[in-house]
């Protein structure tokens, strides 16, 4: 399974969204111009994801989009499944010998599970190990 760029640039905008949970909206222009992508492409993948209940629009001077629900509440897996599809390594596996079928099936369990279990809020909190936020003074 190989996830394009509609998933990847999806995840970007709601972890953007994420994180500025509860400030208000965020202009598709200012996401694409903090990650150098396009706004034109963002906002061609805005659209199912606000068909799908994840993001609201907000008109206006000051409008943009906001996360239709906490970030808790959505998945990696819900993005993803939006944007891309169904979540599968291969296709057609009624047509697969039992051992490969065996194999496939238990990837795609694996990354269904990973998916499903990192939320928006997971990823917008992320840090690498030792970054820090603040210095740590020792007296």
């Amino acid at each position: 399974m190989k996830v394009s760029t509609k998933g990847r640039y999806g995840l970007t905008i709601m972890i953007e969204l994420a994180k500025n949970y509860g400030e208000g909206p965020i202009s598709l222009k200012s996401i694409a111009t903090t990650h150098s992508l396009s706004e034109h492409y963002l906002e061609q993948l805005i659209a199912p994801l606000r068909n799908s209940g994840f993001v609201k629009s907000v008109r206006g001077a000051y409008g943009g989009y906001v996360l239709a629900d906490e970030p808790a509440n959505i998945t990696a897996g819900d993005i993803i499944r939006t944007l891309e599809g169904p979540i599968s390594p291969v296709e057609g596996l009624e047509n697969e010998a039992p051992p490969q079928k065996e194999l496939w099936i238990r990837i795609r369990d694996a990354v269904r599970n990973v998916l499903d279990h990192t939320t928006i809020e997971d990823l917008a909190n992320y840090t690498e190990e030792g970054e820090s936020d603040a210095y740590m003074f020792y007296i």
